[in-house]
């Protein structure tokens, strides 16, 4: 169990994994795609999670992408790292190993294979985060778990030493809501969003900040919003949120679902120079016609993307 807890808030993207190859991570895209990143001024940065393919990556080259990350990232914003995994000791193994090597929180979603009845999940949890090392951020994203983590649930784990925060995927605005209500707005434990379209309305209501795809590609964005967002100005979320959606609707809607969202953010970060749009297996990048078009797609979005040589 952690000796203390990160104070969370605000743009932590959930950075994609440039890939050279299957199983090959490649460091120079990965220090450049970090800087970029963090050059928006995010508040945060979360490695291996869904946007980072990382149940598709070796553990191996998990612990690689942690150990590079660990060394680019250098103290200078909060440094999560996902726990996605249907085996118990692998997950407390990549938690150990992150508690090593710089990070200062997990972000640990629900075993994808068996389905789970909440008494199990919730004793997952419990028992996870008596072992793990470090802050436990649950990660709410029944699309790809096929569990939810009930309203019941996350009453009784918000209560759980070491269980810091919570991640919420499933785009319910009435659960995310409840969840606020719970926590009554405390600063002590964070509520993220994790659809970027609902960023504003997630703030605006009383959440901590988001985990969004896009700030990949174009960070500042997103930390604007968040910034107007927790000034109450209506009139700048409206326009900002206007080209969030438009982003999504030119670059993660042009490849088929439920993968073009992937294929998109890379697609497009191959374009502007960040890195190159190698998925890791069993996924394959967009077909060229739809490569093509994201590029078209982009400069019409005319996104205020620098990308430091």
């Amino acid at each position: 169990m952690a000796d203390s807890a990160p104070v969370l808030k605000g743009i932590i993207p959930p950075m994609i994994t440039p890939l050279s190859g299957r199983d090959q991570l490649d460091h120079e895209s990965t220090e450049r795609v970090i800087n970029h990143i963090i050059g928006g001024g995010v508040h945060g940065l979360f490695v291996l999670g869904s946007t980072g393919e990382a149940p598709s990556l070796p553990l191996a080259v998990q612990k690689e992408m942690i150990d590079l990350a660990e060394k680019v990232i250098a103290g200078r914003v909060p440094f999560l790292v996902g726990v996605t995994d249907t085996c118990y000791s692998r997950s407390l193994e990549l938690a150990r190993y992150s508690a090593d090597h710089g990070v200062d929180a997990v972000v640990l979603a629900p075993p994808y294979y068996t389905p789970f009845h909440q008494d199990d999940l919730t004793r997952y949890f419990v028992e996870f985060a008596a072992e793990c090392p470090l802050p436990v951020v649950l990660y709410n994203i029944p699309s790809h778990c096929k569990v939810a983590i009930s309203l019941d649930s996350a009453r009784q784990l918000m209560d759980v030493p070491n269980i810091i925060g919570f991640k919420d995927s499933s785009a319910d605005m009435m659960y995310y809501g409840n969840l606020i209500k719970m926590t009554g707005g405390r600063d002590g434990f964070p509520l993220f969003m994790g659809p970027e379209q609902l960023l504003a309305e997630s703030v605006l209501i009383g959440g901590n900040g988001g985990v969004c795809g896009g700030a990949n590609l174009v960070p500042s964005l997103y930390v604007e919003m968040y910034d107007a967002a927790v000034a109450g100005d209506v009139r700048q979320v409206h326009l900002l949120q206007q080209r969030i959606l438009r982003i999504a609707d030119k670059l993660y809607g042009v490849g088929d679902p439920p993968s073009g969202y992937l294929k998109g953010v890379k697609c497009a970060m191959s374009h502007v120079g960040l890195c190159t749009d190698h998925m890791a297996d069993p996924l394959h990048r967009l077909p060229d016609e739809k490569r093509d078009q994201i590029k078209r797609n982009l400069e019409e979005l005319e996104l205020p993307i620098e990308v430091a040589s």
